[in-house]
């Protein structure tokens, strides 16, 4: 009896940390990059780019993700190295105005897509949660170059929309 007892506990123990966990993991996602920008009611400058890098954090680390999985296909290649350049664009912004860098943990935010498609109907997704975040930023009054810097990046993702629109109609 103990010992089933002892295994009951265990089991309520382990079902109950996995729970928080789910539910913990589905909490940040909801408050990290484009998601967490398009949640928020009002947004400091701060939490703008540092929503904006995380969002380009995620599409690099969701782009390494498909590549590693399925190899390589040139729109998820060339997009993954213009993602680059967009965190380059947004890293001189935080020392301008004394923003701290977050930390990168979007790759514990990212899932493997079941095949191509998939992955370009990812793509699709994640380039329109970055505009709508960029569209949002760009309604409020920014300074001039946080505003350059935020069109810049998306008009590029505009781009990136189209290319994966196009990928998506071919698989």
């Amino acid at each position: 009896m103990q010992h089933q007892m002892n295994k009951i506990t265990l089991y309520g123990f382990y079902f109950f940390f996995k729970s928080t966990n789910v539910t913990h993991k589905k909490r940040q996602i909801e408050n990290y990059g484009a998601k967490g920008a398009l949640n928020a009611t009002l947004l400091t400058i701060s939490e703008m780019l540092t929503y904006a890098l995380q969002d380009e954090y995620l599409a690099q680390s969701r782009y390494d993700n498909i590549l590693e999985t399925f190899g390589y296909i040139p729109t998820f290649a060339q997009i993954k190295e213009a993602e680059l350049r967009h965190i380059n664009a947004l890293l001189p912004l935080f020392e301008r105005y004394q923003v701290p860098l977050p930390e990168d943990i979007s790759k514990s935010f990212v899932s493997t897509p079941d095949n191509i498609k998939a992955a370009f109907a990812a793509g699709v997704q994640g380039e329109k949660e970055n505009i709508a975040m960029y569209e949002k930023f760009l309604r409020y009054q920014i300074p001039n170059d946080v505003r350059l810097v935020f069109s810049r990046l998306h008009d590029a993702s505009m781009n990136h929309l189209a290319a994966f629109e196009k990928g998506l109609e071919r698989k």
